[in-house]
């Protein structure tokens, strides 16, 4: 007996080795952790338990059989964060760059399974070269295999993933199906080919950190939703994230006790909106000032700034904040802004977390390249997804809601829970001057009588009260107090019940 536990711990050993020290070394040379450093940092600490740890490769083409490696270059199993159960997959770039096999796709497959089965989130932390060319059309099988699961988890189960080093080819298209993505700044890289094809295919001379590193990714393409500096802030942040987000699509978002109470008052919220309607002013101050402690965890920052997306808490619950942000583009709806905000909406639906809405828009972005970039389709997706989401609504107008924009966010013909809009909201067709310029166009010349005649439209239709005159606004809130009105409707809509006709699934306008 002594014997055999002997060798179960040599191997025990030589599978928490990877590659070896020499590789071990080299990783961190280069600022990055190990796969399983990575793990243990993640989770809390003694939960990490370990899945086919002695896994190894199947293939015996070019002289592969005598290069086996425990564990096939991904370290598997599922631990705890904060004590909430977690499925985890962590590529070992040490063990033949990371790459995937057959039976290294089968341990991720696995695990997904698992999670699936319990009802945990999967987070996967990508570091890897990408297929194993030696095993061929196995890996490409053993890709199919992941990208099945991810489907099929989708809307079940959370799945995040966080690109710790370079992901490429068919890799990336796990990730793309994860419902987020974190990157690592200089050290992570995502693109379907690389820069040497680039050049082949269209002479485009272009480094792997301009086609596919964190920077490009965040702030050009909007793939990917937030970077770190470096893997432990990495890792501690989603520490944090994943504390925002239920175990499944079962359940609803934790609720973590806050000594914030719900009654606090903002006064300064009174003066956030200018006198000036064409003056702009930082939405996020009413987010930070809305939620508990000020705390607003950002997705996407870098991306389609004219909209703010991310989750904070009101009372200790959960909330997905959606806010359009008139310090960009003067809030205005754009192709970029429709499709994050879009997504987000439909992560929040998928997962029981209520939606909490910031209106000030003054409509769709206009011009040639926003119709010839489809425009009506792509706005139409965030409308979709508003109207489909049955979780509860609430929404704040505090200034300018015109025309089809205002339709849009979340507003009470798509089945707005709740409804509020500040004194300061402006709520019509569009612009008092666009309004004027079109009503009575035989004025434009005369300029005195097309000012004269702005003031009375804004007077008459350029305030809340028309719309809460049909009921399309609840009520009329004195901005400081915002939080309370809202943690009073969420709690009123805690238990709130609706579903949508049976279908298979809905035809999003993709």
């Amino acid at each position: 007996m002594q014997d055999i536990i002997q060798q179960l711990e040599e191997k025990r050993d030589k599978a928490r080795l990877g590659g070896g020290e020499p590789r071990i070394e080299a990783q961190h040379k280069k600022g990055k952790l190990t796969a399983r450093e990575r793990i243990e940092l993640l989770l809390d600490p003694g939960s990490f338990e370990e899945w086919d740890m002695f896994v190894g490769h199947r293939c015996t083409d070019f002289g592969m059989e005598e290069q086996t490696i425990p564990g096939d270059g991904v370290v598997t199993g599922y631990g705890t964060v904060n004590g909430r159960l977690i499925f985890v997959f962590s590529q070992d770039f040490t063990v033949f760059g990371g790459s995937l096999s057959e039976a290294h796709a089968e341990k991720i497959c696995k695990v997904m399974d698992q999670a699936m089965k319990v009802g945990a989130p999967v987070i996967g932390l990508n570091d890897s070269g990408g297929a194993r060319i030696q095993e061929g059309v196995a890996s490409l099988a053993g890709y199919a295999e992941v990208f099945q699961r991810n489907v099929l988890a989708s809307g079940v189960v959370p799945q995040i993933s966080m690109i710790m080093g370079p992901c490429a080819g068919g890799a990336v298209y796990s990730p793309a199906m994860t419902d987020f993505i974190f990157m690592v700044k200089d050290s992570s890289y995502m693109f379907v080919t690389g820069p040497d094809v680039v050049k082949t295919v269209t002479h485009e001379e272009v480094t792997h950190e301009e086609l596919g590193g964190a920077e490009t990714h965040t702030g050009k393409s909007g793939v990917a939703d937030k970077a770190f500096e470096n893997d432990m802030e990495a890792l501690l942040y989603l520490r944090r994230f994943i504390d925002y987000l239920p175990a499944n699509n079962k359940e609803k978002p934790p609720v973590r006790s806050t000594p914030d109470p719900a009654s606090r008052v903002e006064m300064s919220l009174d003066t956030l909106v200018p006198d000036n309607p064409n003056k702009p002013y930082d939405m996020k101050e009413l987010i930070t000032k809305m939620v508990d402690e000020g705390d607003f965890f950002e997705l996407q920052p870098e991306y389609a700034g004219n909209i703010i997306i991310g989750f904070g808490r009101v009372e200790g619950q959960t909330v997905g904040i959606v806010a359009n942000q008139p310090m960009v583009l003067a809030g205005c709806l754009d192709i970029s802004s429709s499709i994050k905000a879009a997504r987000f909406v439909r992560f929040c639906d998928c997962f029981n977390i209520p939606i909490v809405t910031l209106v000030d828009v003054p409509g769709f972005m206009p011009g040639t390249a926003q119709e010839y970039g489809g425009i009506i389709k792509h706005g139409a997706k965030l409308l979709f997804a508003f109207a489909e989401a049955t979780v509860p609504k609430i929404t704040v107008i505090t200034r300018k809601a015109y025309g089809g924009a205002y339709d849009v966010m979340s507003s009470k013909h798509l089945r707005g829970d709740v409804n509020f809009a500040w004194p300061s909201a402006e709520i019509a067709v569009m612009g008092p001057k666009g309004a004027v310029e079109i009503i009575f166009r035989s004025d434009i010349g005369d300029t005195e009588k097309i000012e004269q005649r702005t003031e009375e439209y804004r007077q008459r239709f350029a305030n809340p009260f028309i719309a809460g005159h049909r009921g399309f606004i609840d009520d009329v809130i004195m901005p400081h107090n915002t939080r309370m009105r809202v943690a009073r409707s969420l709690r009123m809509l805690r238990d709130k019940k609706l579903e949508n006709p049976w279908k298979k699934h809905a035809n999003i306008p993709l």
